[in-house]
């Protein structure tokens, strides 16, 4: 009796029968629509890849080359998100992923590297970096023609050697009717973190990735993490805002007395187009803690010809992105069923200026914030959410529109009765 009374603790709870087991972590959500290909490791074999798609990929350690073909009047950025397993062996601080766009002849563009590491300790998690094309008047890459996307994931030899799902973008940021010419980038910025909001905590829950990342706004935010899950966050930050987060883990259910994770909590800022802009992490041992980040630079279009990683990171409006992780080692210490309470403090900085004269409208590629975003935002939607929400609005229009001319069209109709009626009694 007693061995069915353990089971069927496991399953629902009961007390001092231990905790049913957790399922597994959800799965990073690819994009709709994302079209597989095949890296290769050669730029010979490099299959061509064209801004405004997403595509998905598998990456084994070392190069992965991918072609691109591209004009002489916009900006080109290709993400890389890698996506590993929870529990893969890492073994090494370096093991990550570095993006960089390369000439026919081998050479990378001035300034085109993006890299990201999981870190020590961290375990899987999923990181992104980019790599930039970018309009630099004098520069070398300012030519149309064919360019090679290099894509490498480093990994030491004692780190798992499978190969990851690794998830691309391409995106094409319209260049200015003024020129690219770069204009002095200011040398330091408001850096002091804002009072962090104190309003009560609205729940919202984060998505597996850039995909379906939970729209949110200045305010405070809750969510609750497992370890070795992270949750994705998006923010609308538009020209001259400046983005500030701030992440708080309250207690948590343990089963040891004495054990900590040196990583246990990491935040990172990534920019509209999934490069990496800031990220921080601190250790967890079941009680309250937090960190925070601070303000990212005021978003400027003249911030990518600075020579800081961190400002020149922010150099385009559109949707920020925060990703927040608890360390896979805190599972040693805490019942895994049990999230941690996570407690988000977002601030949007300063009042939006107007966008720089761009030669066409940036909002395609999402270098821009609009008043969809602002409802996405108010709301807590996700992307298809958002999309889905902006169909319903337009079919409304449209049947509204629609029902406007039929009644218009009725009442006409109705009137030029009445008067024919009237002369007819008149004659």
């Amino acid at each position: 009796m007693a061995a069915v009374t353990a089971a069927l603790g496991l399953v629902v709870g009961l007390p001092g029968a231990g905790y049913a087991a957790p399922g597994p972590l959800p799965p990073y959500r690819p994009a709709q629509g994302a079209q597989k290909v095949q890296g290769a490791t050669s730029t010979a074999d490099a299959p061509q890849v064209a801004p405004g798609k997403v595509y998905t990929d598998t990456l084994a350690p070392g190069d992965r080359f991918y072609r691109l073909n591209l004009d002489d009047r916009s900006t080109v950025y290709v993400s890389a998100v890698l996506q590993p397993s929870p529990g893969v062996k890492i073994d090494s601080s370096g093991d990550g992923i570095k993006v960089s766009i390369m000439t026919t002849d081998g050479k990378d563009c001035p300034g085109s590297s993006g890299k990201a590491d999981f870190g020590y300790g961290s375990g899987g998690r999923p990181i992104g970096a980019a790599g930039v094309r970018r309009l630099t008047e004098d520069a070398e890459c300012q030519q149309a023609g064919v360019y090679y996307a290099k894509v490498t994931r480093e990994a030491a030899k004692g780190s798992d050697q499978t190969p990851w799902p690794v998830e691309l973008k391409v995106s094409r940021e319209p260049g200015l009717k003024t020129g690219s010419a770069p204009v002095p980038a200011p040398s330091s910025w408001p850096s002091a973190p804002p009072v962090a909001p104190g309003s009560e905590a609205v729940t919202r829950e984060g998505g597996t990735g850039f995909n379906d990342a939970r729209a949110l706004g200045a305010g405070v935010w809750r969510d609750g993490l497992r370890p070795g899950q992270t949750r994705f966050y998006r923010v609308p930050v538009d020209w001259g805002q400046q983005l500030a987060v701030s992440a708080e883990l309250a207690g948590a259910k343990r089963t040891k007395e004495y054990a900590s994770a040196s990583r246990g909590l990491l935040v990172s800022v990534y920019t509209p187009y999934r490069g990496l802009l800031d990220d921080k992490d601190g250790s967890y041992d079941g009680k309250q803690a937090s960190l925070t980040l601070p303000p990212t630079a005021p978003v400027a279009y003249e911030n990518r010809f600075a020579s800081d990683d961190a400002l020149r990171s922010a150099g385009a409006a559109g949707w920020y992105y925060v990703a927040v992780t608890l360390g896979e080692k805190v599972a040693e210490f805490t019942e895994d069923a049990t999230p941690v309470p996570l407690t988000l403090r977002l601030n949007v900085e300063n009042k939006a200026v107007p966008a720089p004269p761009y030669t066409e409208s940036p909002a395609t590629a999402g270098f821009a914030v609009e008043e969809d975003d602002h409802t996405a935002a108010r709301d807590g939607l996700t992307e298809p959410e958002a999309l889905a929400a902006a169909d319903r609005r337009r079919t409304m229009g449209a049947v509204a529109a629609g029902g406007f001319g039929t009644g218009t069209a009725l009442l006409l109709v109705l009137g030029g009765w009445t008067l024919l009626a009237r002369r007819g009694r008149s004659a």
